[in-house]
């Protein structure tokens, strides 16, 4: 087993596909196929299924090309540390809910392990995509909320991908506005208060039900409900239109800008904020530096 060999694998099972991958490691396709079969029959392991389709990672391809990652990590940074002159991308990547922490959190990250060339992503997306992105290997975390009103649903999903959940903080919920907004005064916000008010939410395509939702009352029927995708539609409807969402809490200044104001809701229930991974796979120094942010900002 060599660390080329282990890249090729990581390449293959990124773009599904041998040719693509051939073509970005400029190499022969048969050369990239007899690579990956020496490797798969030295270890033992099936790492792809192959299909009239193309190919896909097999579950103990999943669990093999972890542990790939973790020991190509461990020599890029055994060569950051000894080897000079070395170009090379940092690679890592993370899915999440909407929340303006996680953004601050991954500028803090680019910050502290910058190098003359890195590959890193962050995805703010749907909830279901979240899980999906862990379980396919697309992102090495995930950071949603869990709450009574979800945790069965989401908890179930998550353990049938053979992923676990880790939280991060509880929060009570809080009402995001705008600083100018007619409840802006109040200590702290009802139900009632907010029936006049247009209700600000994330889309979640096909998975559009409460369990799904990042917002924390969405079993609750209101007059007056926008959908949008994006978190920048989001606070500018809300300062436009006197809309509100509702959220942990946690707003960063870095993203926010004073615009959005936060509130605590009248509210009988606790947000899990936390982070989903792949079982028994442990984190790489990225994610561990990533997830420390976190909980630095959220304190």
């Amino acid at each position: 087993m060599t660390l080329k060999q282990l890249e090729y694998v990581i390449k293959v099972a990124e773009t599904g596909n041998i040719t693509k991958a051939a073509e970005s490691l400029f190499i022969a396709q048969p050369s990239l196929t007899h690579a990956i079969s020496e490797l798969e029959k030295e270890m033992n392991v099936q790492i792809f299924a192959r299909t009239n389709k193309g190919i896909s990672v097999t579950k103990e391809g999943e669990m093999f090309l972890a542990y790939a990652r973790q020991v190509l990590e461990q020599a890029n940074l055994l060569e950051d540390k000894y080897k000079k002159n070395t170009l090379r991308k940092t690679k890592f990547s993370v899915s999440c809910q909407h929340y303006s922490f996680c953004v601050t959190a991954f500028s803090e990250l680019v910050k502290k392990y910058e190098t003359p060339s890195y590959n890193f992503t962050l995805r703010e997306t749907q909830t279901h995509e979240i899980i999906e992105d862990v379980a396919e290997m697309k992102s090495e975390i995930g950071i949603l909320y869990l709450s009574k009103s979800n945790r069965e649903v989401i908890e179930k999903i998550i353990k049938k991908n053979d992923l676990v959940f880790e939280s991060l903080f509880k929060a009570a919920p809080h009402v995001f506005i705008g600083r100018k907004h007619p409840l802006a005064k109040k200590k702290a916000i009802t139900i009632e208060d907010l029936k006049p008010y247009p209700y600000l939410t994330f889309e979640q395509g096909e998975y559009n039900s409460f369990y799904f939702s990042e917002e924390f009352i969405s079993t609750i029927d209101v007059d007056k409900n926008i959908m949008v995708r994006d978190r920048a539609s989001l606070f500018n409807l809300v300062v436009n239109l006197n809309g509100y969402t509702v959220s942990s809490g946690v707003i960063s200044k870095d993203v926010n800008e004073g615009d959005i104001i936060s509130r605590p809701l009248i509210y009988d229930e606790e947000m899990n904020i936390g982070y989903v991974k792949h079982k028994n796979i442990p984190l790489s120094d990225y994610a561990k530096a990533y997830i420390e942010s976190i909980k630095m900002l959220t304190k």
